[in-house]
């Protein structure tokens, strides 16, 4: 496994292997990395030659009160997942590496990025599509690999690859939840004891709608008030809404289309975020899975069953 900090040394070693014709993967992560980064990288090892992880906490996505300075950092473990996992290559930049002196130019991404944490989050999803943006322009993968937890992110993404026409193939994971199903975060670390006790009661009314809908309630109001009975030990609800899982727009009324029930809130200092998708043709709900877990964003404007 090798370690490149500089742009330049990263892109002439990827060089040789595209003359070569393989298939590079990547996992774009802020690192402190744990089961759910395995599972994308695992996705990647399995349906690419190469294999790159980007680890950079990027500080464009964080608003000036959010937690920057002390977003955890653990690099010699993550080093060593990353090795065992089978990953080829690690790119380890510094912020000055990624945005200059003089860099002035970013993208601001349009209505998909407009609701839910992108509402209680400004300019977040403005950072996040101008560091993948460069990220993929730097390591020119073939497929990138995202998280299905970060619901709004990944439909930003897959936005952002169709609108620029970039050569990159989307893949989305599922979930991957602790036993006791708590989505798997690294701003779980934050949580002692007794707030992660609490922040079960997300994943807790996240599931409970998702079985009633399983069971056959369509009315969204309903939905919603399912999860909201079981949401009740956060300090703050930043959001609980049903969304189109294609185009993110508030459903009203009837849930007669694939949807997805997200959640943000905030349990002592931790903002947590989750989803689960309401779809008859998808997976058992507790695996909380969707069509666009192996769809490519080219091919996603027109989705029959989820959303990633």
């Amino acid at each position: 496994m090798l370690t490149f900090r500089t742009i330049k040394s990263l892109t002439q070693c990827l060089l040789g292997y595209r003359t070569s014709s393989l298939r590079v993967g990547f996992v774009p992560t802020m690192g402190f990395l744990h089961d759910g980064h395995r599972a994308l990288i695992a996705e990647s090892v399995e349906r690419c030659d190469i294999t790159v992880v980007s680890i950079f906490v990027n500080p464009t996505q964080f608003g000036p009160n959010e937690d920057l300075e002390r977003y955890p950092r653990a690099l010699e473990a993550d080093h060593e997942l990353c090795r065992k996992a089978g990953v080829s290559m690690i790119f380890l930049p510094d912020a000055s590496e990624i945005y200059p002196p003089g860099f002035q130019t970013t993208i601001e991404p349009g209505p998909v990025a407009e609701p839910l944490c992108g509402a209680v989050r400004p300019g977040h999803f403005r950072g996040v599509a101008t560091v993948v943006a460069k990220l993929f322009n730097i390591v020119q993968p073939d497929v990138a690999f995202f998280g299905h937890k970060d619901f709004q992110q990944c439909a930003v993404i897959r936005q952002l690859v169709r609108d620029l026409n970039l050569p990159v193939e989307i893949v989305t994971v599922p979930t991957v939840r602790e036993a006791d199903g708590l989505a798997l975060s690294s701003r779980n670390s934050y949580l002692g004891p007794t707030d992660r006790q609490r922040a079960l009661c997300l994943s807790r009314g996240l599931l409970a709608a998702q079985a009633a809908y399983g069971a056959g309630e369509r009315d969204s109001q309903r939905l919603i008030a399912i999860a909201r009975s079981q949401i009740t030990e956060v300090d703050q609800l930043q959001y609980l809404e049903l969304r189109n899982a294609n185009t993110l727009e508030a459903i009203q009324g009837l849930v007669d289309q694939p949807a997805a029930l997200c959640v943000a809130a905030t349990i002592g200092p931790t903002r947590l975020i989750d989803n689960v998708i309401l779809d008859l043709s998808s997976a058992r709900p507790e695996e909380n899975r969707s069509s666009l877990t192996k769809t490519s964003a080219a091919a996603s404007d027109h989705l029959s069953t989820g959303v990633a």
